[in-house]
């Protein structure tokens, strides 16, 4: 059996890696789209769709991460360096940092639509507007989960 060093910086407890493995392979498209899209595809088949392919695709590749972490030790591109030395695999830990870094650039226009409406709705500045059909639209893709 491996014995892991202990190392700053790490997960204090496992539910603190379940947490962010979760939070990072969930996404804003699950929150936002999927509602929309189980309602508009069939409910309940397309659900079962859904996580079939998840547990297909989604949890090997989730543990395949983990299992490159925990072993490389270290970044995404020096992790492949340490474990396939001399081979192209490295391209693929570059390939996952250029993902991370343009999702997190997605997020950060999200985060900057909403800080805006916030303020708005502080400021009471949508008092008055109309919405010219857009709530209708948006309570029919929101009435499968209301």
């Amino acid at each position: 059996m491996i014995k892991w060093k202990k190392r700053e910086g790490g997960f204090k407890s496992n539910f603190g890696l379940f947490a962010a493995a979760v939070g990072s392979a969930v996404g804003l498209g699950n929150i936002w789209r999927f509602p929309y899209i189980a309602g508009e595809n069939g409910g309940a088949a397309f659900i079962l769709v859904y996580l079939l392919s998840v547990a297909i695709i989604g949890l090997p590749v989730l543990l395949s991460e983990l299992t490159i972490g925990r072993s490389g030790r270290s970044n995404p591109i020096d992790s492949f360096k340490k474990l396939a030395p001399d081979s192209p695999w490295y391209f693929s830990g570059i390939l996952g940092v250029m993902a991370a870094f343009l999702i997190l650039a997605f997020y950060s226009a999200i985060a900057g639509w909403t800080l805006e409406y916030l303020l708005k709705a502080i400021l009471n500045q949508f008092a008055g507007k109309d919405v010219g059909g857009k709530l209708q639209i948006c309570l029919v893709a929101l009435s499968p989960i209301l």
